[in-house]
């Protein structure tokens, strides 16, 4: 049976690995997370706060360039003028 000197010193090691963790967790890349907006490692899968999946799919859509919008119009409206004169 362990004696409490025994307890003692495991619980210092486990303190000293929890703070090197911590250290290390510094050094790895974060983002804001889509939901919650709180630091969220670069590489998760799912928010650990909020429990959200990230992906790709629930980024804001990607607008179309405005020369892409004002080409369509000025075809359909060629093709109407095309059309009806």
């Amino acid at each position: 049976m362990p004696t409490r000197d025994q307890h003692s010193i495991d619980d210092d090691w486990l303190d000293s690995d929890a703070e090197s963790q911590a250290e290390d967790s510094e050094d790895e890349p974060t983002v804001p997370c889509r939901y919650c907006r709180r630091e969220i490692l670069e590489d998760c899968d799912r928010c650990p706060y909020c429990e959200q999946y990230i992906s790709s799919e629930d980024g804001p859509p990607i607008s179309k360039p405005r020369w892409i919008i004002a080409g369509t119009l000025l075809c359909l409206f060629l093709a109407y003028w095309w059309i009806f004169n």
